[in-house]
C-alpha cells in the first residue's frame, strides 16, 4: 500500500473502516498501520500522546485479524484503533494523569469503557496527553489546525490526535467544557452523552456530580457508534443503572419525522463570544430561518455558573487532598488555587449547589417540550493563540451542571480561519434525538 493509500486510510471514517474489517476488506493491520504513520508524520508538530507502544498496538491489530479469520464472533468496533485519555485507566499501559506525582502509574485493571471497548474488538493505540490532573493547566499538545494556539483541554490529546488524521475515534472526559471546547478548537465532532449514561470506574475522580465521559470522532455516525459500545450499568459508578443499550446509531442515521426545531440560547455570557462568534451565529440562525427561534435565560440564570464553580472547586479539593497534602509544591499553582479555594467552601453553599441541579433540569422541560435542541457556541471563539491556557468553558458550564447531552459540530469558522464549533444541547436521556438533530444540522449546513 502507497503512502498516499495509507494517509486517506489514515482519514478513514469508524464506522466505514469497521464495515471494511468485518468483510475482510480491510485488515487492522493495515488501518493501524496507517494510523501509526500518521502519527509518526504529525506528532512532532502536535505532541498528542502521552503513550504510545508502536509494537504492542500491532500486536492487537493482528490478534484481531487473526480472530477474524478464524470465524471467530466480531464486534462493533472490531480491529478499529481508540486513543484513550490519560486520565482513563489501561490495565496494558501506564496511567499518569498529566501530573508527575502519578509519573509511571500501572493500573491493576482497565477502566470500566476500556474494558467495553475491548469487548467491541477496538484497538487501544495509546494514551493521549490530558492537561495536569484534567484541571486548567496545559500539558504539551497543540492544535493541530495553527500549533501556536491551544488545542483546549482538560482532553486537549484526544481532540487533537482525531483532528489531524492519528486515530478515528478517542475517549476524553468533562467537568466543565473539557470535551467540547477542544473539539471545536480542534475542528472535530465531539460528544458528550448524558451524565450517567457511561460508567466512570477507573477514570481520575474529580466530582460525582460533574464528571462525565465524551468521545471524538469526525462523524456524528461515528460518535453514535463508540458511545453504543461505552453505555453501561457498572455496580462501581452508583450514578449508572442497568439499561438496554440505546439505539445510538439507528436512531442517528434516520430522517427526522419533521424538520427538528431548535431554541437558540446565547447565555448570559453572550458578551463573551467573540464578534467572529456572535457574526457567525446570526448567519447560521438566518439561514435555518423558521427552524430556530430564540430563547432567552433569565438573568437568574447567572447563578447556575456560581453552583458550578462551589461544586467543582470543593470536590476537587477533596479528590486530590493527598496530591495537596505530599505534593504542593509540584502542582500548578493554578491547580493549587483552585485546591485552596474549595477547601473553603460551605457544606451549605456545597448542598444548595447540588439541590439545584435537578431545579434547572425541570426549569428546562418547558424548552425540550417546544424544541428538539438547544442551539449555542461551543466556545466563546477560535482557539486562543498561545499554549498557557485553555480556553473558556463558559459556553458549557451550564450544560455540564445539568448533565445534559451536548454535541460540538465543526461547522464553521473565526475570521481568522481557525475551527469555530456549534453546539446542540438536548434534555437528559435525549443522545439518540440529539444525534439525529446533529446529523440533519449537518446536512442541512452542508446543502447551503
Amino acid at each position: 500500500m502507497g503512502s498516499i493509500d495509507r494517509m486517506q486510510l489514515a482519514w478513514a471514517g469508524a464506522a466505514d473502516a469497521a464495515r471494511r474489517i468485518r468483510e475482510g476488506a480491510l485488515s487492522s493491520e493495515e488501518l493501524v498501520e496507517a494510523c501509526l504513520e500518521q502519527v509518526r508524520r504529525e506528532e512532532p508538530r502536535v505532541q498528542a500522546w502521552a503513550f504510545l507502544d508502536e509494537t504492542h498496538v500491532l500486536e492487537q491489530a493482528r490478534a484481531c485479524d487473526q480472530a477474524r479469520r478464524r470465524g471467530a464472533p466480531t464486534g462493533p468496533l472490531h480491529g478499529v484503533p481508540v486513543g484513550i485519555k490519560d486520565t482513563i485507566d489501561t490495565a496494558d499501559m501506564p496511567t499518569e494523569d498529566g501530573t508527575a506525582l502519578h509519573a509511571g502509574r500501572l493500573p491493576v485493571r482497565d477502566a470500566a469503557v476500556v474494558s467495553m471497548l475491548r469487548q467491541a474488538g477496538a484497538v487501544i493505540l495509546g494514551k493521549t496527553v490530558t492537561t495536569e490532573l484534567s484541571g486548567y493547566t496545559p500539558g504539551k499538545t497543540r492544535n493541530p489546525r495553527n500549533a501556536a494556539h491551544t488545542p483546549g483541554g482538560s482532553s486537549s490529546g484526544s481532540a487533537a490526535a482525531v483532528a489531524c488524521g492519528m486515530v478515528p475515534l478517542a475517549l476524553g472526559t468533562q467537568l466543565s467544557g473539557s470535551v467540547i471546547r477542544p473539539a471545536s478548537y480542534c475542528g472535530v465532532f465531539g460528544f458528550k452523552p448524558t451524565h450517567g449514561l457511561v460508567p466512570r470506574r477507573g477514570i481520575l475522580k474529580q466530582s460525582r456530580a460533574l464528571d462525565q465521559v465524551g468521545v471524538f470522532a469526525r462523524a456524528v455516525e461515528d460518535l453514535a457508534l463508540v458511545t453504543e459500545q461505552i453505555v453501561g450499568f457498572d455496580e462501581e459508578d452508583p450514578d449508572t443503572r442497568p439499561r438496554a443499550q440505546p439505539p445510538l446509531t439507528r436512531v442517528a442515521l434516520e430522517q427526522p419525522p419533521l424538520p427538528p426545531r431548535l431554541a437558540f440560547v446565547k447565555t448570559p455570557w453572550w458578551d463573551n463570544a467573540a464578534s467572529d462568534t456572535r457574526a457567525a451565529f446570526a448567519e447560521l440562525v438566518e439561514h435555518l430561518g423558521d427552524r430556530v427561534e430564540e430563547f432567552t435565560l433569565p438573568d437568574s440564570a447567572r447563578e447556575a455558573w456560581e453552583w458550578h464553580r462551589a461544586i467543582a472547586e470543593a470536590d476537587v479539593a477533596f479528590s486530590f487532598e493527598r496530591e495537596y497534602d505530599i505534593g504542593r509544591q509540584r502542582l500548578s499553582p493554578l491547580l493549587a488555587a483552585q485546591i485552596e479555594r474549595g477547601r473553603q467552601v460551605s457544606a451549605l453553599a456545597y448542598q444548595r449547589a447540588l439541590a439545584r441541579i435537578a431545579v434547572l433540569n425541570q426549569g428546562f422541560d418547558g424548552v425540550f417540550g417546544a424544541f428538539d435542541a438547544i442551539l449555542t457556541p461551543a466556545a466563546t471563539g477560535t482557539a486562543p493563540e498561545g499554549l498557557a491556557s485553555t480556553g473558556d468553558p463558559v459556553f458549557c458550564t451550564l450544560w455540564t451542571l445539568c448533565g445534559m447531552p451536548a454535541i460540538s459540530l465543526p461547522l464553521m469558522q473565526g475570521e481568522n480561519g481557525l475551527p469555530l464549533g456549534v453546539q446542540l444541547v438536548a434534555a437528559r436521556g435525549g443522545d439518540a434525538r440529539l444525534l439525529r438533530t446533529a446529523n440533519w444540522l449537518v446536512a442541512r449546513s452542508a446543502a447551503g
